[in-house]
């Protein structure tokens, strides 16, 4: 059954302006973070893609999708309760369709011949069930992702069937129920932010915004933690990258890497040579060891 529907989470007031910065991509065209994002989406099959948005900010996000804004659906999260309750904003969107969830800081890079979602995409059709793609992650690295518990499905490379969900685990956590046979040591399966999930999913999320605190926020692992306990749920590795441009020096890193696996590749990896070359290492002051 084809995944016809996309969800992109971009309604962190703190991130909003992320989707909305440029990036030159490997045909050496300058495009919004957006715009990429949906590059992705819709090279992998999808047709329609939902945007949760902050209010107001409809106009901006219509000039920054180019080509990709008569796909769009913007959603606006007023009262603002996390990241599981943008994703339910999308409920009536999805209807009783599978869809492929991707967040608005994170660009996809991939030279697999079907692209990071594609990869993802095929392997939810193969197993018809919910994936998610997850990347090994250093332990010091835990408090800024979700984490899975998992095992290896034999003979399937770098396929894994979750067995429960944490988010921002902390390492005494994830060393008793995260450990997965055949990582490197002091390795986790980190969420990447790109999902393919059934209509269920706002099931269970409707549940827990109905259970919780007033003034409380919905996180999205919890509703994935009762995903796995319910039905089949996989993670995979697939072929590629994803970098996240709301860090420090994220945009840069995300540029380069785009940068590096297109058609101008020899010239911009010159350039940076002859930058490194040219770089004066900062003068460092020795303090005076004189009476």
């Amino acid at each position: 059954m084809s995944i016809l529907k996309a969800v992109i989470t971009a309604a962190a007031p703190d991130q909003k302006q992320l989707p909305l910065q440029s990036l030159v991509d490997q045909q050496g065209k300058t495009k919004t973070a957006l715009q990429l994002i949906a590059d992705e989406a819709v090279a992998a099959g999808v047709e329609e893609i939902a945007v949760i948005i902050c209010p107001g900010e409809q106009e901006n996000y219509l000039k920054a999708a180019g080509e990709h804004a008569s796909r769009l659906t913007f959603i606006a999260q007023d009262n603002p309760r996390g990241y599981g309750d943008a994703l339910l904003r999308a409920q009536r969107f999805v209807g009783d369709d599978r869809f492929l969830h991707l967040v608005s800081d994170h660009v996809y890079l991939s030279q697999h011949p079907r692209g990071y979602a594609g990869q993802l995409i095929d392997i939810a059709n193969a197993e018809n069930c919910a994936v998610s793609t997850v990347q090994p992650t250093r332990e010091n690295l835990l408090p800024f992702f979700g984490t899975v518990g998992a095992t290896r499905i034999a003979n399937r490379k770098k396929l894994y069937e979750i067995k429960c969900v944490m988010e921002k685990p902390t390492p005494t956590q994830a060393e008793q129920y995260l450990i997965v046979a055949g990582l490197r040591a002091s390795h986790y399966l980190c969420l990447s932010g790109m999902h393919i999930l059934p209509p269920t999913i706002m099931t269970l999320l409707e549940k827990e915004m109905q259970t919780a605190k007033p003034d409380s926020n919905l996180a999205l692992s919890p509703a994935l933690e009762e995903l796995a306990k319910s039905e089949r749920y996989l993670a995979t590795e697939v072929d590629g990258g994803r970098y996240n441009i709301g860090v420090q020096y994220g945009l840069l890193k995300a540029q380069v890497a785009l940068a590096l696996s297109g058609k101008d590749r020899d010239e911009i990896l010159t350039e940076l040579l002859n930058l490194v070359a040219e770089s004066k290492p900062t003068a460092r002051h020795t303090p005076s060891s004189g009476a």
